[in-house]
C-alpha cells in the first residue's frame, strides 16, 4: 500500500526530458540517459540483464524531480559498446560503474538497480560505501560479498540446495501445458538451462519426459547446458564449455535424455568458438544441433547455425542479408520469438523480408519461460507474429505445424500426408485468419492425436 502512494506520488509530477551522452570506460563506450539538472542529488539507474536504460523511461522523468537521474545502458546493452573479449561478470559492470563516477565526480549517490543491475548496485555500494547515500535493489536480497565471485558462488550453491524436487517441477509445468493443449497442441519441445549443472540439467530433463506421459502430447528434449555461465565458474567461459561438451553432454546423451543441443550464442553468452566445441562434442554423441542466435546482437550465430547443420536458430532480430542466406541454403529454420521481443520491449525486428527473399523456412514458438516470454498460448504468439513482425496469415499457420515439425526434426509431423502421423486440430472458424487476428479467443472443436 505504501509502495502504491509512493508511486502514484512520483508518476503525478510532470516528465522532463533525457539527453544520450556517452563516455569511455575502460576502452569502452558507453551510452547513458541523463535526466534532469546536475545540481540535484545524483541517482543512477542500472537495468536487468536482458534489459537496457529505456527501461526505466517510465520512472526517470519523475524521479527527475527531485534527481539528476542517470539511466546507464551497461556493457553489451542498448547503444553501449559490447567487450570484445565478452567480459559481462558483476564485477566487469561494477569497474565501468567506477570509472563512469568518477569521470562525473558523482557523491552521495542514490543507487537503484533491477535484477542483474542491482547484483552490480549491491556490490559498488559494498566497495565505495562513501559514494553511496541510498541503495534501492529491486529482484535480489541484500548482499555484500566479502569476495564478489566466491560470494555469489554460495549462493547459487544455496539456492540449488532449496530447487524444486523433479516431482515438483513436474507440478508446475502441467498447468502451462494444459494450456498450450487447450490450443490444440500435440507436439511440444522443452529446453532444459536453468541448472547450469549435471545433476540440475538431468533432473529438469527427467522431468521434461514424465510430462510426455502425464499427457497425450509428444515432448522432444533440448539440453540447453551452455546458456548462461554459473557464478561458480569465476568466470572462466573455457573452462565451463569444456565442461558442457566433456561431461555434462556425454552424461545426458548417455541417459537418454535429450533429442537435441542448444546453446546461446552471444556476447553475454559464449562465443561462436565456444558454441562449435559444444556441437561438435554433440554431433560426436549423434545428436541435432540448435542456437539461440543473433538476439542482441551479430555475432553471425545464423551463420555460424548454417554451418553447423542446426535443425533451427531462434531469436534472429540482428541476422544479417548473409545469416538468412545461410540459413535458407542450409534447411535450418529460421524460429522466431515474438513474446520475449514483446515482453523485453525490443526494437530490432528480425530480418523477415530478408528470410523470405531467400526461401529460409520460417517458425514461430512461445519460448514460454519465466523470465522474457512467459507466454502460454500459441493462439498469442500468431497473433504478436503477424502484428509485430507482420507474418502472413500462411506463414503464421505453418509456422506452428510444417515448419515448427522441420526445426524439432519431425519429418512424420506438421501437414496432413499420407504415412505421417495424425495429429491434428480441428477448429469451429470460417478462414484460417481467424486463428490469427483475434486475440483472447480458442475455437478449438476438438484435438486429435495419433488418429485419437
Amino acid at each position: 500500500m505504501i509502495l502504491t502512494f509512493l508511486l502514484s506520488a512520483i508518476l503525478a509530477q510532470a516528465p522532463t526530458a533525457y539527453v544520450d551522452k556517452y563516455a569511455n570506460v575502460n576502452g569502452l563506450r558507453l551510452h547513458y540517459l541523463d535526466w534532469g539538472s546536475p545540481e540535484k542529488p545524483a541517482m543512477i539507474l542500472l537495468h536487468g540483464i536482458a534489459r537496457h536504460a529505456h527501461t526505466f523511461d517510465h520512472l526517470a522523468p519523475h524521479f527527475a524531480r527531485n534527481f539528476h537521474v542517470l539511466a546507464i545502458d551497461m556493457r553489451g546493452h542498448g547503444d553501449s559498446d559490447w567487450d570484445p573479449e565478452g567480459d559481462y561478470l558483476v564485477e566487469d559492470h561494477v569497474k565501468d560503474l567506477e570509472d563512469l563516477v568518477a569521470q562525473l565526480r558523482l557523491q552521495r549517490i542514490t543507487l537503484l538497480g533491477n535484477s542483474t543491475g542491482g547484483r552490480v548496485a549491491q556490490v559498488f555500494a559494498g566497495l565505495h560505501p562513501n559514494l553511496v547515500a541510498k541503495l534501492i535493489v529491486e529482484d535480489v536480497g541484500p548482499e555484500r560479498p566479502d569476495d564478489i565471485a566466491s560470494g555469489f558462488a554460495r549462493r547459487v550453491k544455496q539456492e540449488a540446495e532449496g530447487w524444486a524436487s523433479e516431482d515438483e517441477l513436474v507440478r508446475q509445468s502441467l498447468p502451462r501445458l494444459d494450456a498450450l493443449i487447450a490450443e490444440g497442441v500435440t507436439t511440444i519441445e522443452i529446453k532444459s538451462g536453468y541448472g547450469l549443472d549435471l545433476d540440475n540439467e538431468a533432473k529438469s530433463l527427467r522431468a521434461a519426459r514424465r510430462l510426455g506421459e502425464e499427457r497425450a502430447v509428444a515432448v522432444r528434449t533440448t539440453f540447453l547446458g551452455a546458456h548462461a555461465l554459473p557464478p561458480e565458474a569465476n568466470g572462466d567461459k573455457d573452462a565451463f564449455i569444456a565442461k558442457v561438451a566433456g561431461e555434462m553432454l556425454p552424461a545426458i546423451a548417455a541417459q537418454g535424455l535429450a533429442d537435441a543441443v542448444d546453446g546461446f550464442c552471444e556476447g553475454i553468452a559464449f562465443s561462436p568458438g565456444q558454441m562449435t566445441r559444444v556441437f561438435e562434442a554433440a554431433r560426436a554423441l549423434g545428436l541435432p544441433v540448435k542456437l539461440h542466435a543473433d538476439q542482441l546482437s551479430n555475432l553471425h550465430g545464423a551463420k555460424l547455425a548454417a554451418e553447423q547443420g542446426a535443425l533451427s536458430a531462434d531469436h534472429l532480430e540482428y541476422t544479417d542479408e548473409e545469416g538468412a542466406a545461410a540459413l535458407a541454403a542450409a534447411g535450418t529454420v529460421a524460429v522466431l520469438l515474438p513474446g520475449a521481443f514483446y515482453v523485453l520491449r525490443e526494437k530490432q525486428l528480425p530480418p523477415v523480408e530478408a528470410f523470405r527473399r531467400h526461401n529460409a523456412a520460417i517458425a514461430i514458438a512461445t519460448d514460454s519461460n519465466p523470465g522474457t516470454s512467459p507466454f502460454t498460448s500459441l493462439l498469442l504468439t500468431m497473433n504478436m507474429a503477424a502484428t509485430l513482425f507482420r507474418l502472413t496469415v500462411d506463414e503464421c499457420v505453418a509456422g506452428v505445424t510444417r515448419e515448427a515439425a522441420r526445426a524439432l526434426g519431425r519429418a512424420d509431423i506438421g501437414t496432413l500426408e499420407t504415412g505421417k502421423v495424425c495429429d491434428l486440430a480441428i477448429w469451429n472458424i470460417e478462414r484460417p485468419a481467424e486463428l490469427v487476428y483475434r486475440i483472447g479467443f480458442n475455437p478449438l472443436h476438438a484435438r486429435v492425436r495419433r488418429g485419437r
